[in-house]
């Protein structure tokens, strides 16, 4: 695993010991897993500016994401296939993962929006945002008053 010292955009290298494209016992593959493309993540971001703390991660993979370990993420304790489906949940983008072939997540067709009651809105899709690179996930300020507008920082949570 590495990890890059840039904060707050860590980067952790998924285990070479972890078989490609496995899917834990007792789980199946859906289409658009990684598992079922037949490929795994490499390399596992987070981009903390970003994080709007849904706890997706936590829920998802405790023994991965681990907030009172460090370094809090630990990918090699869970399959790459898992890990990459608990990234692709993270609703703001925060997380994300490269493939060792070079190609990124498969965002879903049609663009889901969802409006968070008090919170964000969410978006998850084949995102492009002038001026930014092509994203999947992204949670935009709906209270006006993020200080990282057009995304959002929780301003209205506080």
């Amino acid at each position: 695993m590495t990890t890059t010292a840039e904060l707050p955009i860590r980067r952790h290298r998924l285990g070479a010991n972890r078989q490609p494209g496995r899917v834990p016992s007792g789980r199946s593959s859906r289409d658009g897993d990684p598992a079922r493309r037949g490929f795994a993540p490499d390399t596992a971001t987070f981009d903390g500016r970003s994080c709007l703390h849904f706890a997706e991660c936590l829920r998802g993979l405790p023994e991965v994401f681990d907030v009172r370990a460090r370094p809090w993420i630990t990918p090699d304790n869970a399959d790459s296939a898992a890990v990459a489906e608990v990234v692709e949940r993270c609703p703001s983008g925060a997380l994300r993962y490269a493939l060792r072939d070079g190609a990124e997540e498969s965002p879903p067709t049609p663009t889901v929006v969802t409006v968070v009651e008090g919170g964000p809105i969410l978006l998850h899709g084949d995102l492009t945002l002038t001026g930014r690179d092509r994203e999947a996930r992204m949670a935009l300020c709906a209270c006006g008053r993020s200080s990282r507008r057009p995304f959002c920082d929780n301003a209205c949570r506080t």
